[in-house]
């Protein structure tokens, strides 16, 4: 996907693999905005509860989401405004349609927008991650709904010990729950020229650490970017991967 806006255009790229499960539970969707040029969303969701349960909640956020920036105006709306409505709403449709189904469907999100005039926010619930990078560097990633994150924030254990951490998959919070979801937003000013936005479930960022993702999509563009990053999570899983998703965008200059 390639877009152009007033002084910059997207490159962006989308990942999604089964990994070694049976069900496809996570979505993921970069979506330009209908009327107004230089202006995306990405949404990440990772699915959870049963075979159908975590693919309904998944796709309840993707379209929860087409629906909300349909109607977001950037030249008058708050972004970050847009993303928490996003992630309540998305709450709310999941926990009626646990109403009627047999699973109890809860998911993830991690989303981004970005504005004609290179703002950035960024909203997530759970332990889907949005990641920002300036070249290889990361500025900032987001701070993971999670029990080892929480060990991690009380200097129990380590970043490193926490990937290998017996329960490293239960969360705090995400949607679907009986608790209202954490809605955790950040605004960047403006991005630069070179920039890297990656929302990306558990699946993907648990194999790499920000070093190599950093190389990987300062060293190719987003489409083979994505391809290497979903391939080596796959080898580094050696058949005991998660479903994975990414949503890979870059600022850049025109020519």
């Amino acid at each position: 996907m390639s877009a152009i806006a007033p002084g910059f255009r997207f490159s962006a790229a989308t990942g999604l693999h089964r990994g070694d499960r049976a069900y496809q539970q996570d979505q993921v969707e970069i979506i330009a905005h209908p009327q107004v040029g230089g202006c995306l969303l990405a949404v990440v969701a990772d699915g959870m509860g049963g075979k159908s349960g975590g693919r309904k909640a998944a796709d309840q956020v993707l379209m929860t989401g087409r629906q909300i920036f349909e109607r977001y105006v950037p030249a008058h709306d708050d972004a970050g405004e847009m993303l928490r409505q996003l992630i309540l709403e998305s709450h709310l449709m999941i926990k009626l349609t646990a109403i009627t189904a047999e699973e109890e469907p809860h998911s993830t999100v991690a989303a981004f927008c970005v504005a004609p005039t290179r703002e950035c926010d960024i909203a997530h619930a759970g332990d889907s991650r949005v990641y920002h990078f300036r070249g290889s560097e990361m500025m900032r990633r987001t701070v993971d709904h999670s029990f080892v994150q929480r060990l991690i924030d009380e200097g129990k254990i380590t970043e490193e010990a926490a990937n290998t951490h017996p329960q490293s998959n239960l969360l705090t919070g995400c949607l679907g729950t009986q608790a209202d979801p954490p809605v955790a937003l950040w605004h960047i000013d403006r991005l630069d020229i070179g920039d890297t936005l990656l929302a990306c479930s558990d699946g993907l960022w648990h194999y790499f650490t920000p070093k190599e993702i950093g190389a990987i999509v300062h060293a190719l563009p987003p489409r083979e970017a994505s391809e290497m990053l979903v391939s080596k999570a796959r080898q580094r899983a050696r058949g005991g991967g998660d479903n994975l998703s990414l949503a890979l965008t870059r600022i850049d200059g025109l020519r």
